[in-house]
């Protein structure tokens, strides 16, 4: 997925996010955002497990809290809470069905900012919108960048006695405000020095020619073709009710011959991207396993005698 052309790979992400942002049928949710799971899941292994650990998680039971707590909509009662509102079984699967959207619309845009990397950004949108393309090349790199300067700078803060884990709790909150104080001053400087290389070296002049490393071939006009006929195929079934979902006042989801062609077609679209990363997450593990077997077969040394 990542050597594909920009403008493949953005299409490509746009007909994900697109589906999993509108079709709210809960088939369609799941497949969504199992395929999405598991693409970031083969491209940063523990990092993207973390990730579902202590953010997705978490978020995805506090959108269908969330919707429990006010939503009163529906007609199958199957409880009442403290405050006197009652629990719906509509409101409970669409709280169920709005968090999923959510966890899948966010981990999808994750798997995007892996593969649209800063240059391919601005290899898109330089020409045409030159001041757009430096924002978001600058925001996707701003996040993992201003993580690693505050953690930098809380280890040399560290090392004089002025982190956020020494101290009582009132000089504890003065150095992590420091040190949040000195990420962000690094961080504004860094921007305008950036804005100033860039306006120095006439990015966004009219005639300026740019050079690129992306070049279009077969492949990326056979995956375009597909991407395109596979989302043409989900929006017409779609136009024809094949993945309609209502949840109020009764439940009334799409169970018909065209939804199951639907979400066959779309379980085919998800798989290019997770089967384009398979035999790269499946290599890591053979390489991981036999290291770990090689580390056991060796044997300790031994100590000679003197």
């Amino acid at each position: 997925m990542k050597t594909l052309h920009p403008i493949t790979s953005l299409v490509y992400f746009t007909a994900l996010i697109g589906f999993a942002f509108v079709f709210m049928h809960p088939v369609s949710l799941g497949i969504s955002l199992l395929g999405a799971l598991s693409f970031i899941l083969m491209l940063e292994k523990s990092r993207a497990l973390r990730f579902m650990l202590t953010f997705l998680l978490p978020l995805f039971i506090l959108a269908a809290a969330a919707n429990l707590l006010f939503s009163r909509q529906g007609v199958t009662i199957l409880a009442y809470l403290p405050s006197g509102n009652p629990l719906t079984l509509e409101s409970t699967l669409f709280g169920i069905a709005q968090a999923a959207m959510l966890a899948s619309v966010i981990t999808w845009f994750r798997g995007f900012n892996l593969v649209m990397t800063s240059d391919k950004l601005v290899y898109l949108f330089g020409r045409a919108a030159p001041a757009l393309a430096l924002l978001l090349s600058m925001s996707l790199r701003f996040v993992p960048r201003f993580t690693r300067q505050m953690q930098a700078i809380a280890a040399a803060q560290r090392g004089i006695g002025k982190d956020v884990t020494q101290g009582n709790v009132l000089q504890r909150a003065r150095h992590g405000l420091k040190i949040l104080s000195i990420t962000v001053t690094w961080a504004l400087e860094n921007a305008v020095e950036t804005a100033g290389s860039m306006r120095a070296r006439g990015y966004g002049l009219p005639g300026r020619t740019a050079f690129a490393i992306f070049r279009w071939t077969t492949r990326d006009t056979l995956v375009l073709a597909f991407v395109l006929s596979c989302a043409a195929v989900i929006i017409s079934g779609a136009a024809f009710g094949g993945l309609q979902a209502i949840y109020f006042a009764e439940i009334s989801l799409a169970w018909q011959p065209l939804s199951y062609a639907l979400f066959a077609v779309q379980v085919v679209l998800i798989g290019v991207a997770v089967f384009s990363v398979a035999p790269r997450a499946f290599l890591y593990f053979c390489h991981a396993k036999a290291r770990k077997s090689h580390a056991r077969g060796v044997p300790a040394p031994s100590r000679g005698r003197s």
